[in-house]
């Protein structure tokens, strides 16, 4: 049994890919097939791209040791307010999305002063914001449906990428690839530390290339790659990047680890959890731009649950529970079983009651999962 953990502990994500696949060879077998058409393949990262995009900010709060419930609503608040910009006020595309993200940011470093500064726990925060945010959104909207949103809007969370330009997106990014595997081995060389074996890094290259190269023709076979989902690469790459190689990411994972330790460091650790929480309350607003964009309207029970599917993701992707652990494409991974399981189940026809005990489970599976591995490591 020590053997199987240490094992999943070590190749923790290829296991979690393992999974994604046999979940959607299921639902192909008992779909005969209509589980992975361009289509619907198309619809499913369409779908997955909100809770991605909560889920990066959600992944860097949880890291920190905190926890926000409240995403879901703040989601649904700031898409509503997109729709009455829109709709009501017509403000130009550019300045309502400008707007709207600079609300999150503010409403997110409202929630982290509370945390940090004010010591509430953020448990409490969120709570509190949940009811909160809800309950404005209701008022803002009259509990009514605002529509129809400008096309323009609309584009963000229906529209594609013309088949040249997906093409050319993922040639970048097998470029891309070579490039960091290439400087991950001058660098390796430069430190003295022997270098991973050639045949593993052409390995590498080869199934990355394969999986783009999968990735685009099935998408340019429907009608190209999603916007929403060109968002959301957009961010894996920048927030992957800020957790890896900033000052201020290392500053996230110390924090998380030993917060104690990292304030005697000389680290301003509240500035760290205000400034996580006001990007958390960034990707809220884009999140709701993007699910108003995708409805073409603003309504006042978008979000709902949303909050849960984003800490899902972030557990089910290998997020520690205790802070100090986890990684942004991790977490994406969470958000695509999460999402898989969603679609799956609805082109099944199987109940909602049953959909919400299968993700509930899942969620407790990863927890125990993460608590017994870390436990067999002590």
């Amino acid at each position: 049994m020590n053997q199987v953990k240490q094992l999943f502990t070590r190749y923790k994500m290829l296991a979690l890919v393992f999974a994604v696949v046999l979940i959607w060879l299921f639902f192909s077998w008992q779909t005969d097939g209509g589980f992975l058409t361009p289509r619907n393949l198309s619809n499913l990262l369409r779908q997955m791209s909100i809770t991605g995009i909560l889920a990066c900010g959600m992944v860097l709060v949880i890291i920190s040791g905190e926890i926000d419930l409240s995403v879901g609503s703040l989601l649904g608040l700031l898409g509503g307010l997109a729709a009455i910009l829109d709709v009501i006020y017509h403000v130009p595309l550019l300045a309502n999305l400008s707007l709207v993200a600079l609300c999150g940011l503010l409403i997110g470093l409202a929630n982290g002063y509370m945390a940090a500064y004010l010591r509430i726990p953020s448990f409490i925060v969120g709570l509190g914001g949940m009811l909160a945010f809800r309950g404005i959104l209701l008022g803002i909207t009259g509990g009514t449906t605002i529509a129809p949103v400008s096309p323009q809007l609309v584009y963000i969370g229906q529209g594609y990428l013309p088949h040249s330009i997906g093409a050319g997106l993922g040639v970048l990014l097998f470029a891309l690839t070579v490039f960091l595997i290439w400087k991950q081995r001058r660098n390796r060389a430069l430190h003295g530390l022997a270098a991973h074996s050639l045949a593993r890094d052409i390995i590498r290259v080869a199934v990355i290339g394969a999986v783009l190269a999968g990735f685009v023709q099935t998408l340019n076979s429907y009608d190209g790659i999603p916007v929403p989902v060109l968002l959301l690469l957009v961010l894996l790459g920048v927030f992957s990047y800020v957790a890896s190689q900033t000052v201020f990411g290392r500053r996230v994972y110390a924090v998380g680890s030993n917060m104690e330790a990292t304030r005697l460091s000389g680290i301003n650790v509240q500035a760290v959890k205000l400034w996580i929480f006001g990007i958390m309350g960034v990707m809220c607003a884009l999140a709701g731009v993007v699910n108003t964009a995708r409805l073409a309207a603003g309504s006042p029970s978008a979000g709902s649950m949303g909050e849960l599917d984003a800490i899902a993701a972030c557990f089910i992707g290998g997020t520690s529970m205790r802070g100090g652990s986890g990684t942004v494409y991790g977490a994406l991974l969470g958000a695509l079983v999460i999402t898989s399981l969603d679609n799956g189940m609805s082109m099944l026809d199987v109940d909602s009651y049953w959909q919400m005990i299968v993700k509930g489970s899942i969620l407790v599976l990863a927890v125990w999962v993460d608590v017994s591995t870390r436990t067999g490591r002590r």
